[in-house]
């Protein structure tokens, strides 16, 4: 695959296969991500590749404090709720899920379900969780610096035939990821990544998210017309 078909051809996975992924494919897709901007080359990620049992036991302890009430304790700065545009993109891309997946507005089973799912990291065989160095948490270049990580392995992975969504509610009860994932106190967890083998059947495979165009987020300065 080029640059171009990877690009333009990845898209969020939701449901996946139940094929282990090999994990020396892991190592390459991770090596490729690393190429990934960094600034001043400070490199502050790291990555905890969870399979197996461990994988489990932070579905199961994430889902259980989720459902009783665990106030989420994840590491990153939240936003609070989105408004105005960022609300309504929001929306759009929870209505193109939903019609995929047949879950109507009053639902309430189907629709708990999806959030279950949510919790569980969509059952992928794979999760990653990327942290940085916790010398760097009052800064805002670490966090950068993962996102553009984060960004090049989620193309690495697709242009090896894999899929992933960026999930942070696998992520919301972090004492229990800490403990299974055995991240160490001097690291902040960051973000967590789902990965597999797409399976094609699952709808929501098939949404694409629309993007704005160039024309509208973009100001050329100093430009002949």
């Amino acid at each position: 695959m080029n640059y171009d078909d990877v690009v333009k051809g990845r898209r969020s996975i939701r449901g996946y296969k139940p094929d282990p992924v090999p994990r020396e494919i892991i190592e390459e897709i991770i090596s490729l991500a690393t190429r990934a901007c960094s600034s001043m080359n400070t490199q502050p990620w790291h990555f905890y590749v969870i399979t197996g049992e461990p994988l489990d036991r932070i579905r199961q302890g994430n889902t259980e404090r989720n459902l009783t009430g665990v106030k989420p304790s994840r590491e990153i700065r939240s936003h609070g709720r989105y408004e105005g545009v960022h609300r309504q993109r929001q929306i759009e891309i929870a209505v193109q899920l939903f019609e995929a997946m047949g879950i109507g507005r009053n639902d309430k089973e189907a629709r708990q379900d999806w959030v279950l799912r949510g919790f569980r990291q969509f059952d992928a065989p794979v999760a990653v969780i990327v942290t940085y160095d916790r010398v760097l948490q009052e800064g805002d270049l670490a966090q950068f610096d993962c996102g553009a990580v984060v960004n090049g392995l989620v193309q690495a992975a697709w242009s090896r035939g894999l899929g992933c969504v960026v999930n942070s509610q696998g992520i919301m009860q972090s004492p229990v990821v800490r403990e299974h994932a055995q991240i160490d106190d001097d690291e902040v967890i960051m973000i967590c990544v789902a990965m597999g083998y797409p399976d094609e059947d699952f709808p929501a495979n098939q949404v694409v998210s629309h993007r704005r165009p160039v024309a509208e987020i973009t100001s050329f300065v100093g430009f002949d017309d």
